[in-house]
């Protein structure tokens, strides 16, 4: 059985379109956060035997039937004390994508809709897959520009969680309808940010996939990366993507939020923002600078969770150093 849920000060949090269930940090105005630490990976798959085993474990029927991760709650009890991150103060980053401008086409702010608009996103965005205590489950993810041409970002319970490293794990960008237009991409390694990886915070619910080449092509090489961005402050426009697959949701929809951010005022160092979309879509990128013409901006963010007295309100990790710590570490591999 799965642990006790958890809440805090008496209150149920739904951590859902995402699924974690991780120390609550400490609001604005404590310590800065430390140094980054050494980033967590694990090696999801060591042969080509195994990729091709994994490859072929994911049939239409069985994407079409994984479930979104389930929403979990917290409790005083399993709240560890004092986690002092907060998040501010690095020095911005950003690593542009490459494509065309265009003009905006789609209707903003959007509390949730399809993404209708085309793009360079609906390439590089797609759905997770992963065996999760012994079932299968999904999530959503994003290619993005990387030295080695094979980096995903994902939430990091999208890859860990409740200390066990996801198995099985596969990225299909463009899903739609049980189908995988540019291939299932499996994945060498996966990682997560420290803080996720020891505690589960939810202010670092950050991972990230190293895949393994398709029919002798990298990724990027395929679908295209979008920029990323780091240390981009709070209070800005952002687009929100994902595959939400819990109802009213199947996770057969691309869909889209976008709006002028907030910081989270309860219990983390999170943006936030208004949004409709449900488990499943977990992991989605979140894009400051998006070109609604081209579809491509930069990822500064990813899906992560919700309080279930705010079921209209998506929150999403601030991309810190640690982040962008992270992602150094997927491009390098």
């Amino acid at each position: 059985m799965r642990r006790t849920p958890r809440s805090v000060l008496g209150a149920l949090f739904a951590l859902g379109a995402l699924l974690t269930a991780g120390t609550l940090a400490a609001p604005a105005g404590a310590a800065p956060r430390p140094a980054p630490a050494p980033v967590a990976v694990h090696a999801a798959a060591d042969s080509a035997a195994a990729h091709q085993r994994i490859s072929d474990f994911w049939t239409a029927e069985r994407m079409r039937e994984a479930a979104p991760l389930d929403l979990l709650s917290v409790t005083p009890a399993d709240t560890a004390a004092g986690s002092a991150a907060v998040a501010g103060g690095g020095e911005e980053t950003t690593v542009a994508p490459v494509g065309p401008s265009g003009a905006g086409i789609q209707a903003f702010p959007q509390g949730g809709g399809p993404w209708t608009g085309g793009g360079k996103v609906v390439a590089t965005a797609g759905r997770v897959f992963f065996t999760y205590n012994g079932r299968t489950a999904s999530c959503s993810g994003n290619a993005v520009t990387s030295a080695n041409a094979s980096t995903v970002l994902t939430a990091g319970h999208c890859v860990k969680l409740e200390g066990n490293w996801h198995t099985n794990w596969v990225f299909v960008p463009g899903y739609h309808d049980g189908q995988a237009p540019y291939g299932r991409w499996t994945a060498a390694k996966t990682l997560s940010t420290p803080q996720w990886s020891a505690s589960e915070d939810i202010n670092y619910d950050v991972g990230a996939a190293v895949v393994s080449p398709l029919d002798g092509k990298r990724l990027t090489e395929v679908v295209g990366g979008q920029g990323v961005a780091f240390n981009t402050g709070y209070t800005v426009d952002m687009y929100a993507f994902g595959f939400p697959a819990a109802a009213p949701y199947d996770g057969e929809k691309f869909i889209y939020c976008s709006g002028t951010t907030f910081q989270d005022f309860l219990l983390s160092s999170d943006h936030g923002m208004s949004c409709d979309m449900t488990g499943g879509s977990s992991g989605g990128p979140w894009f400051t600078k998006f070109d609604e013409g081209s579809g491509t901006g930069l990822q500064s963010s990813v899906n992560s969770f919700k309080y279930n007295f705010l079921p209209d309100a998506m929150f999403g990790p601030y991309f810190g150093d640690d982040a962008k710590n992270l992602y150094q570490e997927a491009q390098s591999a």
